[in-house]
């Protein structure tokens, strides 16, 4: 496959896998601050939806065309920038699988709570607060995968 087709591809599932993710989180919590259940458990129905229509596959054709450029140009795993971007892909996985989890638990919850009639119980707090503890680091995490493949930085 030529190298500027991959690269494309890896560009565009960047964009891809970050927009829907600042997305995601952004209707999430919007929908999380109305303490609406019933609008909770709408939107975190789509919201998972979406995770697994474009979060999920984004992720993968990452991790797939990255492998297939870093082996094509000779470039070895030590070189900083490459090792660290990696690193940084891994803990982000790490936060965002949980989070996937977490939005489907809290989709759960909202639901329940509509269907008894009640108000959102003190576990949807707590899945809510560690959806958002984990959801920063992995923001944080791709923007920093960003700036190490646009600068390519040497090792500090």
């Amino acid at each position: 496959m030529d190298y500027l087709w991959v690269k494309w591809l890896h560009v565009l599932s960047s964009t891809l896998l970050f927009g829907t993710g600042l997305g995601i989180a952004f209707f999430t919590w919007m929908a999380h601050r109305t303490g609406d259940a019933a609008h909770i458990a709408r939107t975190a129905r789509v919201t998972v939806i979406a995770d697994s229509v474009f979060t999920a596959p984004a992720v993968l054709v990452q991790f797939a065309t990255g492998a297939w450029m870093v082996h094509r140009l000779g470039i070895p795993y030590s070189t900083f920038w490459v090792g660290a971007a990696v690193a940084l892909f891994f803990f982000v996985g790490a936060c965002w699988l949980p989070v996937v989890w977490l939005q489907m638990r809290a989709r759960d919850l909202a639901r329940d709570a509509v269907a008894r009639g009640e108000a959102l119980s003190p576990g949807y707090h707590r899945v809510m607060r560690w959806w958002f503890v984990l959801g920063w680091p992995a923001f944080l995490g791709v923007m920093a995968i960003f700036a190490l493949m646009v600068l390519k930085p040497t090792a500090p």
